[in-house]
């Protein structure tokens, strides 16, 4: 259990909001750091791990378009997984992440390590780009910690 994570929990039980999250190469571990917290089913609404292109599509309803144009590891990925799950949810907010952990980079070009994060809200959806290093395992949970970080952050 982080610090983040229970500023979060306090944040949302004290103003009567929701938060789901959309998870890709972390593959959980944001949800996991949320419901870690007692008390977490008044503000935790889902976690979906929509890891694959296809899961992505089917499970969250992304435009295949965006993805083919932008590629799963984008600004633009991140903002619409965070948009899909806020949408389909009903949450007030939508958490998403999408990056490389490595220790291979697949199709991207983009650098093991880089990651975007987006959070959708009532008042638009923001975007932050991270790099990160270390093995697989660390960047997972880096990323996953500067998620819980930049939400904090961004309902303060």
């Amino acid at each position: 259990m982080t610090g983040s994570s229970e500023t979060l929990g306090r944040t949302l039980k004290d103003r009567g909001e929701t938060i789901a999250v959309a998870e890709s190469t972390t593959g959980g571990l944001i949800s996991s750091k949320i419901v870690a917290v007692s008390g977490s089913s008044v503000y935790f609404d889902q976690g979906i791990v929509a890891y694959s292109k296809t899961s992505k599509i089917e499970t969250l309803g992304l435009d295949p378009a965006v993805l083919d144009k932008f590629g799963a590891v984008s600004a633009e990925a991140a903002k619409a997984l965070a948009e899909a799950v806020r949408s389909m949810s009903g949450a007030t907010y939508g958490l998403a992440e999408t990056g490389i952990a490595g220790p291979i980079r697949g199709r991207s070009p983009k650098p093991v390590g880089a990651a975007y994060i987006a959070l959708a809200g009532p008042d638009g959806t923001r975007v932050i780009e991270v790099e990160l290093r270390g093995d697989r395992e660390k960047i997972q949970d880096g990323i996953a910690e500067k998620a819980l970080e930049f939400t904090v952050e961004s309902l303060a």
